[in-house]
């Protein structure tokens, strides 16, 4: 057939033109209207996409046998309706419907097809779990296998050993034996051989001649049966050796124990101990673990087991203090050399809580510091140094607080001069007699301000009198402490204060070398967030700069910045000047000394071993507490407890909320504290706090986004506190809810027996009246003769009349079945208790 075009072939067809078009464009035919040809090739194309699209494919045997029949059915129908006004009309209706048929063979394969992926899946599964049950269980049969070869090996070892042992001893004993048999042999050999020399001697001994040579002295003869050549000795013959007491068998067996003396530092490890005392590492853990301590051949002890170990075993200990090498390291950094000159004097304000420290300060510095401090309450050492008309004068101000006990006598280690405020309304107070003690402690003079004259019920003289009885004496009195009355809020007596400071430094003579290294103390220290660790820093000799190399307690780095209290860069700071640098490696502990070092590789050095020192240390501590905590729960029981994760934003005060939680602890309940870090609360700390089930308790720091989110997904407890009493009092509370309830007994009823009666199904009832209160059927009782206790159980029966009651009232008859016990006699009264359970608080 020639090429024809799309209308032709449509005609040909006998389809719609538009109709033909549109399968030709599902075909990919491409033809732009109804007069462009179409070849053969074309016409062969759109056969097989009509093939396809009717479920046949291109091959003859598909073609015989489609996999899908499309029928299609078309009928006209006509309908004819009534109209308006009696007129009908006619409306053509035609349906077209379309079925199609799929073979079942095709259906059949489909489903098989499923069902065969689901059986390969469901296979692939099974091997995956047989492969991992299998692996598991050679795993499990490996270890056992090992365990097996690790105690065969054992046992192979300690007979190997026994044996070595014994053939040791019993080679050292035949050595013995064979060396005192040796040496009577020798000497019985020696002498024989001393007989046949004097023997040999005598018989060679020449006749004596007359002649005598040229030079007057006698010829010498020598015998007939010698040569003149000394013979060559037989070498199977050998002169006998005399052996003195010297040549004994170097193993002979003591006769008497070895004691060392072992010397122990501070902490020492298993293996080292046994090391010292010449012994095998197992016999140290044996002796170990049968004083109670599960410890391995690797693992730290503290120096107090280690004493009863040795003693134990026979030896002796000595405690000693282990000389630290970071001291060795630094001894030529911490000399100072140079003349020393003028400083300024420290000087420390303490006292109770409230009296007027800060605000004393505050007018002295011409701010307001107090006002930043929550609650009003200083909770931080805070160092200052003050440019007064009368010279420089560096003040650090601590907590009054009870709890921040620790940062006050850091702040009288560091000073010169403590001034203790008093407050003239109020008196001596717990804190001031601590103060006093610090200061004392410290070696400290004192300067004593009597604060808030200016009040209408000051009274300055209670003050003097109540500080009498704790040896601090006014100079008017006879005594050598200051007295200064002042008025933080007016200012009244602060100029005289200042005087009696710096008199008091003019009589101390303070100096301090200038150049050099710096080293001081660390007054606080911080983790900021876009600073990093900072710490406060208090220079007492030399002069820190920018760019020093630095080691404060375990830390170290190089400064990167300086501050000094109000914020301002500075380049460098002398003798008695306070600091904030930027630039350690952590933030160091609070109150630990601080050195400036040439380089970085000895402060590295350093620091690391003060590490590894203060970890052995803890663990030590650690392993000692687990077997005091062990020992504690076998004696007396589960001990309840309430952990705690404490976050906060200074060293300072992480140090004093932990010792202030840990002093609540008592016998029943007690406080764990799990952590106390410097520093925002992040995603571990919460991860933690979830898998110990502890309270996060954040003081002035909060929590980070990563940490919120922890947080609320595991539901952990996080408070968050900027004042120390309110921690305090909420763990306090806390604490209460754990302690077991006391149970206390009331006496709710009497009932008095009048007479006895017998019955078939409980025994003897008494028959009772009821003269106080009431006696219920589910309360306790007791049967008391003559107000004397005989019997304490519970009722089986209560009747009024012949029926069953729960409750007799006061005044009503009554009879009464006591349970178990049937001795109950005329005059007997029958008490009926409560047990009421009363919540428990902390004292």
């Amino acid at each position: 057939m020639a090429d024809v075009t799309v209308a032709q072939f449509a005609e040909v067809l006998k389809v719609p033109v538009d109709k033909l078009l549109s399968q030709l464009d599902e075909a990919g035919i491409k033809v732009k209207g109804s007069d462009d040809k179409i070849s053969e090739d074309a016409k062969l194309e759109l056969l097989t996409h009509l093939r396809r699209a009717h479920g046949q494919d291109d091959t003859p045997a598909t073609a015989a046998a489609p996999r899908k029949i499309t029928l299609k059915r078309k009928s006209q129908s006509e309908l004819k309706l009534s109209g308006a006004q009696g007129r009908s009309r006619t409306v053509n209706v035609e349906v077209r419907r379309k079925r199609t048929y799929i073979k079942r063979d095709v259906l059949e394969k489909q489903a098989q097809d499923e069902q065969d992926a689901l059986d390969r899946q469901r296979q692939e599964e099974e091997d995956r779990v047989n492969a991992e049950a299998l692996e598991q269980e050679r795993l499990v049969a490996e270890k056992e296998d090992a365990a097996k070869r690790e105690i065969e090996a054992r046992k192979k070892e300690e007979q190997a050993q026994k044996s070595a042992e014994d053939d040791a001893r019993k080679a050292a004993e035949k050595a013995v034996t064979d060396a005192a048999e040796e040496k009577s042999r020798l000497e019985k050999a020696e002498a024989d051989a001393r007989a046949r020399r004097t023997k040999e001697k005598e018989k060679a001994k020449p006749k004596p001649k007359h002649g005598e040579t040229r030079y007057g002295r006698k010829e010498l003869h020598v015998a007939g049966d010698k040569s003149g050549r000394r013979k060559r000795k037989s070498p199977t013959r050998r002169r006998p050796v005399s052996m003195g007491g010297d040549a004994k068998h170097g193993f002979e067996l003591p006769t008497a124990p070895v004691v060392h003396e072992v010397e122990i530092p501070e902490s020492i490890s298993v293996a080292e101990l046994a090391q010292k005392m010449t012994i095998k590492g197992n016999e140290v853990v044996k002796v170990l673990f049968n004083m109670g301590a599960l410890v391995t051949i690797n693992q730290v002890i503290d120096q107090d087991t280690a004493m009863l170990v040795v003693e134990e075993l026979g030896h002796v200990g000595k405690a000693v203090d282990s000389v630290d090498v970071d001291e060795k390291l630094l001894a030529e950094e911490s000399k100072i050399i140079g003349d020393a000159s003028a400083r300024a004097p420290v000087v420390t304000i303490m006292g109770h809580v409230d009296h007027g420290k800060t605000s004393l300060l505050d007018y002295i510095r011409r701010t307001k510091v107090v006002d930043g401090e929550a609650g009003g309450i200083t909770q931080h050492i805070g160092a200052y140094s003050v440019d007064t008309d009368k010279g420089p004068i560096t003040f650090l101000d601590t907590p009054g607080h009870a709890a921040f006990t620790a940062m006050r006598a850091r702040g009288a280690q560091a000073t010169d001069i403590v001034i203790l405020v008093v407050a003239a309304d109020d008196g001596v107070m717990p804190q001031t007699i601590e103060a006093i003690q610090h200061s004392k402690a410290a070696g400290v003079p004192l300067v004593v301000a009597v604060n808030k004259i200016d009040r209408e019920n000051a009274d300055p003289e209670r003050v003097k009198n109540e500080l009498s009885q704790h040896e601090v004496i006014p100079e008017d009195w006879g005594g050598e402490q200051m007295f200064v009355n002042v008025s933080a809020l007016k200012g009244t007596g602060v100029d005289e204060l200042l005087d009696a400071i710096l008199l008091q430094a003019e009589v101390m003579d303070l100096s301090a070398v200038a150049e050099g290294p710096a080293q001081g103390i660390v007054i606080e220290s911080s983790l900021e967030k876009g600073r990093g660790a900072t710490a406060t820093l208090l220079v007492q000799s030399g002069t820190m700069k920018q760019g020093d190399m630095i080691i404060a307690g375990e830390e170290y780095g190089r400064i990167r910045n300086m501050f000094d209290e109000t914020g301002a860069s500075i380049k460098e700071a002398g003798p008695s000047r306070p600091a904030v640098v930027l630039g350690l490696s952590k933030t160091p502990g609070a109150g630990d000394d601080f050195l400036v070092v040439k380089n970085e590789r000895k402060a590295r050095e350093v620091a690391e071993f003060r590490q590894t020192k203060t970890r052995d240390a803890k663990l030590a501590q650690q392993q000692a507490s687990k077997m005091e905590d062990m020992f504690s729960q076998m004696q007396d029981g589960e001990v309840s407890s309430v952990p705690v994760i404490i976050k906060s934003d200074v060293h300072g005060s992480a140090e004093a909320l932990r010792d202030a939680l840990t002093k609540l602890s008592t016998e029943e309940v007690r406080v764990k504290v799990l952590g106390s870090s410097v520093g925002g609360i992040t995603e571990t700390d919460a991860n933690l706090a979830a898998a110990s089930n502890a309270t996060i308790i954040g003081f002035n720091v909060r929590a980070d986004a990563a940490a919120r989110t922890a947080i609320k997904e595991s539901g952990v407890d996080i408070r968050y506190y900027s004042i120390i009493y309110e921690a305090i009092d909420d763990v306090r509370a806390a604490m209460s809810g754990l302690l077991a309830p006391e149970v206390r007994e009331q006496i709710v009823g009497l009932a008095e027996v009048k007479d006895i009666f017998s019955s078939p199904k409980f025994g003897d009832i008494a028959g009772c009246i009821v003269s106080e209160g009431y006696v219920k059927r589910s309360s306790p009782i007791r049967v008391l003769r003559d107000n004397v206790v005989i019997y304490e159980g519970e009722l089986e029966s209560l009747r009024r009349f012949k029926d069953d009651v729960n409750e007799v009232r006061s005044g009503t008859e009554c009879g009464i079945g006591v349970k178990n016990y049937s001795d109950v006699k005329v005059g007997d009264q029958i008490e009926c208790f409560e047990r009421i359970e009363v919540a428990r608080t902390l004292d």
